[in-house]
């Protein structure tokens, strides 16, 4: 039997937002790409996007979210392709505290990595997670 297509991953997972401003100043921090709208913030991720619903969007009713998200609702990972002391280094020139890590985890890619985690500043849980070549654990 041939399939005519198929899932290939994500494109972008929405959170609602409450802190806009901090929002954008702590993707814009982590060296991201931000763009505005009328209804939301998109933060690009190499080819994934973060979309971020404006709190005057998420307040009132409209039906294409889910109904009970709330901020902080949101706990993503990012992956980081630099080195630990790197990430250590953005993250504190971006006086952003870290929560918990390195921490040895099992990945998305189905291979060991490390991670570290933090908060932004609504309150989501942000991990980044660095993958060792070839799999093996990541120090």
């Amino acid at each position: 039997m041939t399939r005519a297509g198929g899932l290939l991953g994500l494109d972008h997972v929405a959170l609602p937002m409450e802190n806009t401003q901090a929002m954008i100043a702590f993707y814009l921090s982590l060296g991201l790409e931000v763009r505005e709208s009328q209804f939301l913030v998109q933060v690009y991720i190499g080819n994934q996007m973060l979309n971020l619903h404006r709190p005057e969007v998420w307040r009132r009713e409209f039906s294409l979210r889910a109904p009970a998200a709330r901020p902080p609702c949101g706990d993503i990972c990012l992956v980081w392709d630099g080195s630990a002391e790197a990430l250590e280094r953005l993250l504190g020139e971006a006086n952003i505290e870290v929560e918990e890590g390195p921490v040895e985890r099992d990945g998305g890619r189905q291979a060991a990595a490390s991670s570290v985690y933090v908060r932004d500043p609504d309150g989501n849980l942000v991990e980044f997670m660095r993958y060792a070549e070839g799999g093996a654990r990541a120090s």
